[in-house]
């Protein structure tokens, strides 16, 4: 009995120095930890300005956070959106060491604590009965969407982004409240929250992205749309919530959201409440900057007519930049950019007058494919004719891009000069008109008249009446037009009362297309030589204003 109570009491006295030592081991990692963490929070400007005037004094790199000391006080930032390698430059490397021995040694006493805990406990788990697990068919895979999000710190430039010199323009203002949120704040302006790019693909938007992230020297968030699309409910809303959190912490800085149609589509029609919520959660996310005044929202997109008006409105993406495919002077800047580390002997303003159409990626595929001819034809530079044997390749290739004949551009010129003709009479409202499409857009007023109805549809039915009336033939290229003035003559007739009756039918419908078509017909007729000199410049430059217009009716007159 005397021996049983001796045992106890070992045994006791062994327990009490377990816990101990465990809770002394628990204490310091509570306190290791709460060190690591009693720490300012600071953004990506504010690493960038401590950095470059050496007021760092150690960094201590953790697992989320590098922790940074300065003056007696330490902040932290997050690891992604730090270069390590520029970090390790700007410190003793003494001081790195001390952390990473203190690092260790907090792994030390975790692994102890680890082997104490099963030691004291492994009895016990013994004599606990087997668990049988359940399976939980409805639960969702783990989503590690979260550890995916890394910012970048863009290395391109508005100079290595040739073609684009309209949006560059439009973009200079992003790129200084960026650089200087304070000056705008200040002067009471609030800058865009979102800028949505809109064009047909290859054109650039992500370079163009890019290029602001890089000039304006902040982190550069890039994710397609059909990353938030999910099957699981509520996954693509969380989505959304951890990369604009992310964002949040390093503002400045910039999201770009590539394809943003596909999670942006109109609601309504065929329903999808996850797409729904998701689209929700990103409306929200945008209107919750106003005291995040550092984060800038950029999309993309080649389908804005899919887009939710929510999404348009003010306050959200209010800034539209179109960027069409490039002129024959910008395809010439861009190929002197793809051409500069290719040793060549081409002229290439000449290669610009044959890819009329070509997209800034169809023109890279174009100079990788004339590089190779010429490898393979054992030459040491690329030559004209390495281009002429490549481009239908390009063209009707895997790669496939729209491009024009020489018949085809002929036939276009005279298309879209017949509208410039009629839009400079009718006084519709222009910048240019260039050779692969126009800038009119919808009519945009709360009040307006028949006249002005019918204006916009002899501009739209212009070019097709051109066709007959100088080719005697019809084309496709009229296709786009034709449908955009059989949705002002149905407004007209069954919306407005425009039409032979108060209320209109397909008959009206038919009977106002049909009259201002015999009407444009006559108009055209009378315009051939204008046409012709404006065809003429459009072949010659791919574009032309409404002043050069104004100056080709004065001199003809």
């Amino acid at each position: 009995m005397k021996q049983k109570k001796i045992q106890t009491t070992q045994i006791s006295k062994k327990n009490k120095v377990l816990i101990a030592l465990s809770a002394g081991i628990v204490a310091l990692l509570l306190l290791f930890a709460y060190v690591r963490q009693s720490s300012t929070v600071i953004d990506y400007s504010t690493y960038r300005a401590m950095l470059k005037n050496d007021m760092i004094d150690s960094a201590q790199i953790g697992e989320k956070y590098i922790y940074l000391k300065s003056g007696g006080k330490v902040f932290k930032i997050p690891k992604d959106a730090v270069n390590i390698n520029e970090l390790y430059e700007k410190i003793p490397v003494g001081v790195k060491e001390n952390y990473s021995r203190a690092i260790d040694v907090a792994v030390l006493f975790f692994i102890a604590g680890l082997l104490i805990y099963m030691l004291f406990f492994s009895r016990k788990r013994e004599e606990m009965p087997p668990i049988k697990h359940q399976i939980n068919i409805a639960a969702p895979e783990i989503d590690d969407f979260s550890s995916k999000i890394k910012p970048i710190v863009s290395d391109v430039k508005f100079k290595d982004v040739a073609g684009i010199e309209e949006a560059k323009e439009e973009l200079e203002e992003i790129i200084e409240f960026l650089k200087n949120p304070g000056k705008f704040k200040n002067f009471g302006v609030r800058m865009p929250k979102g800028v949505l790019l809109i064009g047909p693909p290859g054109v650039g938007k992500t370079m163009i992205a890019k290029a602001v992230a890089g000039e304006a020297g902040v982190p550069f968030f890039y994710q397609s749309g059909s990353s938030f699309v999910q099957i699981y409910v509520g996954m693509g809303a969380k989505r959304v919530r951890e990369l604009f959190a992310k964002a949040k912490q390093m503002a400045p800085s910039i999201i770009f959201i590539d394809e943003i149609d596909a999670v942006g589509k109109a609601r309504g029609g065929m329903r999808n409440d996850e797409r729904e919520a998701t689209l929700n959660q990103l409306l929200t996310e945008m209107d919750g900057f106003e005291d995040n005044s550092g984060v800038i929202v950029m999309a993309a997109t080649n389908k804005i007519e899919m887009l939710d008006e929510a999404l348009l409105r003010p306050g959200r993406f209010d800034r539209r930049i179109f960027v069409s495919l490039p002129n024959a002077k910008e395809r010439e800047a861009i190929l002197k950019v793809y051409l500069n580390k290719i040793p060549h002997f081409v002229d290439t303003k000449e290669i610009a007058k044959m890819t009329v159409g070509f997209s800034g990626a169809a023109l890279s595929s174009l100079v990788n494919e004339a590089a190779l001819h010429a490898l393979r034809k054992g030459k040491k530079i690329v030559e004209l004719e390495d281009f002429e044997e490549v481009k239908d390749k390009v063209l009707f290739g895997k790669r496939k891009v729209l491009a024009y004949s020489a018949r085809e551009k002929e036939i276009q010129a005279v298309y879209q000069a017949a509208k410039a003709v009629t839009a400079y009479w009718f006084e519709i409202d222009f910048d240019k008109i260039s050779l692969l499409g126009s800038g009119f857009k919808d009519i945009d007023k709360e009040i307006v008249s028949k006249h002005e109805f019918i204006a916009k549809i002899k501009l739209f039915l212009s070019g097709h009446a051109a066709m007959q009336v100088i080719y005697n033939e019809e084309f496709s290229n009229s296709a786009q037009d034709l449908a955009r003035a059989k949705i002002l003559a149905e407004d007209m007739a069954t919306r407005y009362g425009m039409g032979k009756k108060l209320i209109g039918d397909v008959t009206d419908v038919s009977f106002i297309m049909e009259s201002t078509l015999e009407e444009v017909k006559e108009f055209i007729s009378s315009q051939i030589r204008y046409i012709e000199k404006i065809k003429e410049h459009l072949l010659e430059n791919e574009s032309i204003s409404k002043e050069e217009i104004k100056k080709i009716f004065n001199e003809i007159l």
